[in-house]
């Protein structure tokens, strides 16, 4: 299965960081099976990067072929249901939150899903209300490699730069 990820830089041995605080499934390496999702990645990325630094960047996609390993542990959410809000809503609000997969797939919190969810985070929100506020909202898949083991299972192909945007 091919895998994409969206960024400034060519990724070759992919990594876990620990400073983006507040994603979807928790630290991981996060990608996508969806190319031009990963594609409107890289360009945010780019324009965020050349506005914090001031300096012209490239946004550049990487892709892995993935091969799945029997003894990992991976949880799958199937669409946006309450468990995936839970589970979306711990990892976004407890940095400390470990929930022991190697690599969660499932559906993306984009800005729209992302501010619902904060609402839910806040108390603003019941859960069901978010949910049937979500049915209505196109939301893109991710898939996370959570640990070191899990990396492994991604082997980098290529990367390319996506022209230049004004």
């Amino acid at each position: 299965m091919l895998l994409y990820h969206g960024t400034t830089l060519e990724i070759t041995h992919p990594r876990i960081l620990r400073s983006e605080v507040g994603r979807d499934f928790g630290f991981a390496f996060y990608t996508t099976d969806i190319r031009e999702q990963a594609e409107r990645w890289a360009e945010r990325r780019r324009k965020l990067r050349e506005r914090q630094d001031g300096l012209p960047c490239q946004a550049i996609v990487n892709v892995y072929e993935y091969n799945p390993a029997d003894d990992l542990r991976v949880k799958t959410f199937d669409g946006a249901n309450l468990e995936w809000l839970d589970f979306v809503v711990e990892c976004r609000s407890n940095p400390a939150y470990v929930h022991g997969y190697d690599i969660v797939s499932g559906k993306i919190a984009n800005d729209r899903v992302g501010e619902t969810i904060s609402y839910v985070v806040e108390g603003i929100m019941r859960r069901e209300d978010a949910l049937r506020r979500l049915r209505f909202e196109q939301i893109n898949n991710q898939l996370a490699f959570c640990t070191p083991r899990a990396l492994q299972t991604l082997t980098f192909l290529r990367s390319y730069q996506l022209p230049a945007q004004p």
